[in-house]
C-alpha cells in the first residue's frame, strides 16, 4: 500500500493562450451607461481653452448664463479668465501645435475686443 500523496496537485491551463488573444482583439467595452462622463469630449488643451473663453463671454455678458438664461456682466471675473488664458498660452509655448496656438490667439483676441467693448459701455 503506498502513502498518500500530500502535495497538491497541479493544475494547468492550456487555454491561457487562446483567452490572452480573445482579449486582445474583442472590442473595447462600451462606456457604462451609469458614468456621467461617458457623453463628455475626451479632455484637451482646446476644450480648456473652450471652457474659459465661454465662461469669460458668460462673465462679459455676451452669452447668456445657461444655468439661468440670463446675461449678467462681471468684469473683474471677466478679466480673470481673459488672464488665466494668456498665462496658460504663456506656459505651453512651445508644447502647442499649430492649430492650438491659433486657437489661443483668436480667443484672446475676441476676448480682449469683447472686454474693451464691455469697459466702455
Amino acid at each position: 500500500m503506498s502513502e498518500p500523496n500530500n502535495e497538491p496537485e497541479l493544475v494547468v491551463d492550456n487555454d491561457w493562450k487562446s483567452q490572452v488573444e480573445k482579449e486582445k482583439t474583442a472590442p473595447a467595452e462600451s462606456p457604462d451607461a451609469d458614468d456621467p462622463t461617458a457623453s463628455l469630449p475626451p479632455a484637451s488643451l482646446a476644450m480648456l481653452i473652450s471652457t474659459f473663453y465661454s465662461q469669460a463671454m458668460m462673465a462679459l455678458g455676451v452669452m447668456a448664463n445657461p444655468s439661468t438664461n440670463e446675461k449678467s456682466t462681471d468684469l473683474m471675473m471677466a478679466k480673470h479668465f481673459i488672464d488665466t488664458l494668456e498665462m496658460l498660452q504663456e506656459k505651453t509655448k512651445g508644447n502647442t501645435d499649430d492649430e492650438e496656438d491659433k486657437m489661443f490667439d483668436e480667443v484672446l483676441h475676441l476676448l480682449r475686443m469683447a472686454y474693451v467693448g464691455a469697459k466702455k459701455g
